[in-house]
């Protein structure tokens, strides 16, 4: 994904625009994707509306507007489902094999997320190729090995790389790929506890300090204090989901939590019913059908993930547009489903008012828990289903000739209804164009403070810094060096000049000693820097800056909108309060050695 927005910026200039691309690129290509493996299955109806479903889920239209690599992610996770759909239909070990490499490339691009969909995809395989039971379970062999190799092929050429001829692996404690790919991006993730903030995934003690989020947690483990959320302000509570706190205890529950169920579970209750309803349907079907591949596919996909989601104790909400492919295919196959249902005799008829019924229910409730937003929209939703159930009802009750027509137009309305919530929810990030990370709704709308002060708006640098700096920066390689990249980066964006973050992405990878620094300093590579006047982590490189450069005035680099307390350049993991802004100067003995040897 880097590489994508890499080549995009050199195609496109280095700006927004070019960086937000290929994720935009990646969602439109999903939709059209989805809409290929479900109508080829369930027929265009069912396609069409797993791809309306999909294309108005809050959480994917966040991500698609982001400079995140989830949308990436899941095309690649459906590239390989296309591929594996095609290897179960005809027994070729190619096909599989292709999926194998695009499960590696999804690897590739979020490690260990992608493997989610694994179980899936295997199980299609494995239920529906053509082949003998030793055959299949070769062929599923060979293509593990080939997803191995494409998965490690970039972290082993990582580690084999010496240190000093490479950039540090950012969120590591021990300078290694393979290290975060089992620790912070593996096991943290389930077992943080175990493998948290004090070491590494081997056991090891961590070599850096790796600060808690401020205000989050006393105890610096993910959910401490604030495992459920209770005692926060609404703002605080989005903010704490965000960085994968405060989800509440681990288990299904969490989809109906309000950080979670108004970006994807909006028509889950839909997605399961449909599920159930078409299994039923579908029982006495040939497991070797185009139709029982799809629910085995779309079912093993929702139910892999929702148990990953259900026990992790540390994600981002914005890792659940994994989820949404999963439920738009069983909405669009679940209505679809349903509708057959409803025109036949019996109690299974019964079955598509009560689902659409209980959907809009579930989305008043998502509604009306704090932070409300549209208090018309939960009534207005209800009343609409329960309109088009009675509607169903009569239809069904009824002789008429319009039946066919009346049910039709009915089951449209009730669609239509279900979609207008997660629909307005997507719209907030739509022109809410300047929001920092990929979340959806009322959240974004939040300016006041802890919740949507620090993740709703992109940190914007302060004019007057810019202007000092580009001024003064003289012959030094870095404009500014700061404690991360949160900082870091609207100065990038706003100046195009280089800028170093001492600790990386969050301010605690140990990149640098104070030794290094100093050697960095003399060789005048970096001048200056800004670091928060309260310590935040790299409290070495802190002290050493603190101990041997000068602080700057801030008349002269702060605007007077600055100076209130608000840090300068970026909010988030700075920690909290004014910066300040240092220069420094090479030490007296190497500056006499650099001037002999101009000499």
């Amino acid at each position: 994904d880097l590489w994508l927005q890499t080549a995009s910026a050199a195609v496109f200039g280095f700006r927004g625009f070019s960086l937000l691309l290929p994720q935009a690129i990646a969602g439109v290509l999903s939709v059209a994707l989805l809409y290929h493996l479900v109508q080829r299955a369930f027929g265009r109806p069912a396609g069409l509306l797993a791809a309306l479903t999909l294309a108005v889920t809050p959480i994917s239209v966040a991500t698609n507007r982001n400079n995140t690599m989830d949308s990436l992610l899941v095309l690649t996770s459906l590239l390989a489902t296309w591929a594996v759909i095609r290897a179960a239909e005809t027994g070729r070990l190619r096909w599989l094999v292709l999926g194998g490499v695009l499960v590696g490339l999804g690897f590739e691009i979020k490690m260990l997320e992608v493997f989610l969909v694994v179980p899936a995809l295997a199980l299609v395989y494995l239920v529906a190729a053509p082949l003998s039971w030793r055959r299949r379970l070769a062929y599923l062999g060979v293509a593990g090995i080939v997803l191995a190799v494409v998965s490690l092929a970039w972290p082993v050429a990582v580690d084999l790389t010496p240190a000093n001829l490479r950039p540090y692996v950012g969120s590591s404690t021990t300078n290694s790929e393979l290290e975060l790919i089992v620790g912070h991006n593996g096991l943290q993730r389930l077992l943080p506890r175990a493998f948290g903030r004090g070491g590494d995934a081997f056991g090891r003690p961590s070599s850096g300090t790796t600060p808690a989020p401020p205000s989050l947690s006393s105890s610096g483990s993910p959910g401490g204090a604030i495992r459920d959320g209770r005692g926060l302000p609404n703002g605080a509570r989005d903010l704490a989901a965000q960085f994968g706190f405060g989800f509440g205890p681990r288990g299904p529950q969490r989809f109906v939590s309000p950080q979670l169920s108004g970006q994807i579970s909006w028509l889950l209750p839909l997605a399961l019913l449909g599920l159930a309803a078409v299994g039923w349907q579908s029982r006495r079907r040939d497991l070797g059908s185009r139709q029982a591949q799809g629910l085995i596919l779309w079912g093993a996909w929702l139910i892999t993930q929702g148990i990953f989601f259900s026990v992790a104790s540390m994600f981002e909400a914005y890792y659940l547009v994994m989820l949404a492919p999963a439920i738009a295919a069983l909405v669009g196959i679940g209505v679809v489903g349903l509708s057959r249902g409803y025109r036949r005799p019996g109690w299974p008829g019964w079955a598509l008012p009560i689902s659409l019924l209980a959907t809009a229910l579930f989305e008043a409730w998502v509604l009306a828990t704090p932070p409300t937003w549209l208090p018309w929209l939960g009534p207005v939703v209800v009343v609409g289903c329960l309109l088009v159930a009675a509607i169903l009802a009569v239809v069904r009750c009824s002789q008429a000739r319009i039946r066919d027509r009346a049910a039709v137009a009915a089951i449209v309305l009730g669609v239509a209804t279900v979609l207008v919530a997660p629909s307005l929810w997507a719209l907030v990030p739509v022109f809410h164009v300047d929001a920092a990370r990929p979340i959806a709704g009322p959240a974004l709308l939040d300016t006041s403070g802890f919740g949507g002060g620090m993740l709703a708006t992109t940190p914007r640098a302060d004019p007057k810094l810019l202007d000092y700096l580009l001024k003064n920066q003289g012959d030094a390689q870095y404009l500014v060096a700061t404690l991360n990249a949160n900082t870091a980066a609207p100065i990038i964006l706003d100046t195009g000049r280089p800028v170093m973050a001492l600790g990386g992405f969050m301010g605690s990878d140990p990149i640098l000693t104070p030794k290094e620094l100093a050697d960095l300093v003399d060789n005048g590579t970096v001048r200056y820097f800004l670091l928060p006047s309260r310590g935040f982590g790299q409290t070495s490189l802190e002290s050493w800056v603190t101990t041997n450069c000068s602080t700057v005035p801030s008349r002269l680099w702060q605007s007077s909108s600055e100076s209130s307390g608000q840090a300068t350049g970026g909010r988030g993991f700075d920690g909290g309060g004014v910066q300040n802004l240092y220069a420094c100067t090479a030490s007296p003995a190497h500056a006499a050695g650099s001037a002999a040897g101009s000499r």
